[in-house]
């Protein structure tokens, strides 16, 4: 399994822009994630922990109990807004006009409609950075003089060159999937650049990261979603498991085979497994989290566009005393779980689902 997540490459086209554009991009609310060095990803241990997903209860089974990611953590390890508008609007039955006027009418040179996507591929190439990858010998910073010299931004506007980026930040990092295309539906979010940052992104990677889990852990040859944010390696990386879940050191988990992890984790001594709540941080130093507070103690519906994820948050509760005995997932009484499909015509899933909104607005129960 490979993970789809290209996080060298969306760090190091950031740190190359100018600082007018990337201020920009700090006001939609992904600046302190991108602050982050990349770190590398243990593909074998994300296949073996995906395969622990239980969709029903939206819990990874643990030996040692069952672990949800929140959106405390989203707001803590990220910085990505969790709290705001919901990511939800107009779905096109054809986007070629809004490509075009957004983008780039070079973007659709050559391509029939109706248009549904767009290849990530077409996006680093307008920018000179087609085929661009960390070579194995390459240090992070060695890898961001050769992006640098290589972009190109020509002379697109501000806002043009800020859009074509942050849709390659969204296809390849924050909602990437199994396939090397991004559903042009996302790009319409950044029609008004200025009232971006009022979306709960990180609400939004949540729920689309749900929504792949049960297809990514039936070994597929790819995985898609915001991997790093479930990768484990490190005290020091953006895992909820980890920073939440301190986890002794165990000599049995050194080998990198997915078929020992597996066995490592099913053997894990459960009293080295010892849950601590976040603390000494300060809430001015994490707008994310001051901001999202009131949602942290309650039951959400997870909205990405077309997908509605359910956030269990009682299941968290019962497990940090290392028990549950009885498992009794609760009923919203809201509309469903994860739906995605094409429309013939143009839909608002917004208006559409009014309900499953106001639910979110109104700050779940």
């Amino acid at each position: 399994m490979r993970s789809r997540v290209t996080w060298d490459l969306c760090w190091a086209w950031y740190q190359a822009l100018p600082e007018a554009q990337q201020a920009q991009i700090v006001k939609m609310g992904f600046g302190h994630l991108l602050s982050v060095r990349p770190f590398h990803l243990d593909v074998p241990y994300l296949e073996a922990l995906r395969e622990r997903w239980e969709e029903d209860y939206k819990a990874f089974i643990m030996p040692w109990g069952h672990m949800i990611p929140t959106l405390e953590d989203v707001a803590y390890l990220t910085g990505l807004p969790v709290q705001g508008e919901p990511v939800v609007g107009l779905e096109r039955r054809d986007y070629h006009d809004d490509i075009a006027e957004l983008l780039g009418p070079e973007f659709m040179s050559g391509r029939r409609r109706q248009i549904r996507s767009i290849l990530l591929g077409s996006l680093s190439k307008a920018v000179g950075l087609r085929g661009r990858r960390r070579g194995p010998l390459e240090t992070l910073d060695e890898f961001y003089t050769g992006v640098r010299g290589a972009l190109d931004l020509g002379d697109w506007s501000e806002e043009r060159s800020v859009r074509i980026f942050v849709s390659y930040l969204f296809g390849r990092l924050f909602f990437a999937t199994q396939s090397s295309q991004m559903n042009c539906k996302f790009v319409l979010l950044l029609r008004d650049l200025a009232q971006a940052g009022r979306h709960a992104w990180g609400a939004a990677m949540l729920g689309h990261l749900f929504s792949l889990l049960p297809s990514s852990s039936q070994r597929s040859q790819s995985t898609g979603g915001f991997t790093p944010f479930l990768h484990v390696e490190g005290r020091q990386t953006m895992v909820p498991l980890m920073t939440r879940w301190e986890v002794a050191p165990d000599p049995r988990v050194t080998d990198r085979r997915v078929g020992d992890v597996r066995v490592a984790l099913d053997h894990y001594p459960h009293e080295q497994v010892v849950w601590t709540p976040y603390a000494g941080e300060a809430d001015a130093s994490h707008p994310a989290v001051a901001a999202g507070r009131p949602l942290f103690d309650c039951h959400l519906l997870l909205l990405c566009l077309g997908t509605c994820e359910v956030l269990y948050l009682e299941l968290v509760v019962r497990t940090l005393g290392w028990n549950q005995p009885a498992i009794e997932v609760p009923s919203l009484g809201r509309e469903g779980h994860s739906h995605r499909q094409f429309f013939a015509e143009d839909r608002d899933w917004g208006a559409d689902h009014g309900r499953t909104v106001a639910y979110w607005r109104e700050g779940g129960e």
